[in-house]
């Protein structure tokens, strides 16, 4: 008997006696068969182990796979564990789903998307890729590609004012020109390591993070507090163990800061731990806000001031604009969410 790779529509076709058409309107078009017919056909391609003709193939010749690339920023390991990418992706697989597009995990950290391109109709990238030959790839690619969190010419984009959403926290942390600041900063430095940022022009310019050190800086400096360069802080990751080393740094310095501006909901939650454990009260020594909106922040105790970007409706938002073929960017709302951190 003949195995399941080395069946083809033709000779499938001969084995069952009929027409190659026949077999082929089994799977692509059942209105042309009786139902009796067509699940007579169907249950004998499966007993010889025949599901069907190559979906490669069909694919390269209608030139659509009805499958998308998602590009995370980082790593997949990372990034399905971070809340906010999990929430975006959540928001975009709402959509996609709907309109049978399936997708495809692609990690931002990666060599290239020449692996990929092929094989998928178009990219939904989800914050800005670590690696930028990507981006570079993205530009020049021709299929369809829109973006959240950063922007590339000529292609819809999805993102919050993050300048003005870091400005509108900082001034509610910051009471008077008195107030000891320290920043803990987001992959501000293109460096896997946990640091601090002596030198501001090293400063990655094109990402989410420099846009919120803007605003954070801003804020400080409308309020007469002036941040030296060794008060903020760059974190690698938004994880518990990276965001801690950075946290006992900062609390460990003197002057002690009484105010810390966190670039995520993650790193701020780090730091009310951290507090916790010197014996800080919070908000009374120290105030505290983060920036996302996470589940988390809500739940802690004391609850976070934050930034809450809606990240769900902002990943539906640009699967739509990847369904519609939209070309035009949109800045979306955020909301600062009162906590007792602050």
């Amino acid at each position: 008997m003949e195995t399941k790779k080395n069946w083809t529509l033709k000779s499938i076709a001969q084995k069952l006696n009929v027409s190659s058409a026949t077999v082929s309107n089994a799977f692509n078009r059942p209105d042309q068969l009786s139902k009796k017919r067509r699940n007579e056909i169907l249950a004998a391609c499966a007993e010889l182990g025949y599901f069907g003709p190559n979906k490669a193939a069909q694919s390269l010749r209608k030139g659509k796979s009805n499958i998308v690339a998602l590009v995370l920023s980082d790593n997949l390991e990372y990034m399905i564990t971070d809340p906010v990418a999990s929430t975006v992706i959540t928001g975009v697989s709402s959509i996609t789903e709907k309109h049978g597009i399936h997708l495809l995990l692609f990690a931002g950290s990666s060599d290239s998307i020449n692996s990929v391109v092929d094989f998928v109709d178009g990219f939904i990238c989800i914050g800005a890729p670590t690696n930028p030959q990507i981006i570079k790839e993205l530009n020049a690619t021709d299929k369809k590609v829109v973006t959240m969190d950063f922007a590339i010419e000529g292609c819809a984009s999805v993102m919050i004012d993050n300048q003005q959403a870091a400005y509108e926290i900082a001034k509610r942390a910051i009471n008077s020109a008195n107030d000891r600041i320290a920043i803990l900063g987001l992959r501000l430095l293109d460096i896997e390591q946990t640091c601090r940022v002596y030198n501001l022009d090293d400063v990655l310019d094109y990402t989410v993070a420099s846009h919120r050190l803007k605003g954070y800086l801003q804020a400080a400096t409308e309020s007469g507090v002036e941040i030296a360069h060794d008060r903020i802080w760059n974190i690698p990751e938004s994880t518990q163990n990276t965001a801690v080393i950075a946290a006992r740094e900062a609390l460990s310095s003197n002057p002690q800061p009484n105010v810390l501006l966190c670039m995520s909901d993650r790193i701020a939650l780090a730091a009310l731990n951290e507090a916790n454990r010197l014996g800080l009260r919070v908000p009374e020594d120290l105030r505290i806000v983060g920036f996302d909106g996470i589940e988390e922040s809500r739940n802690c105790s004391p609850s976070l001031t934050t930034v809450c970007q809606h990240s769900e409706e902002k990943g539906r938002l640009i699967a739509e604009f990847f369904v519609n073929d939209t070309q035009e960017g949109q800045v979306t709302p955020y909301t600062i969410q009162e906590g007792g951190s602050c």
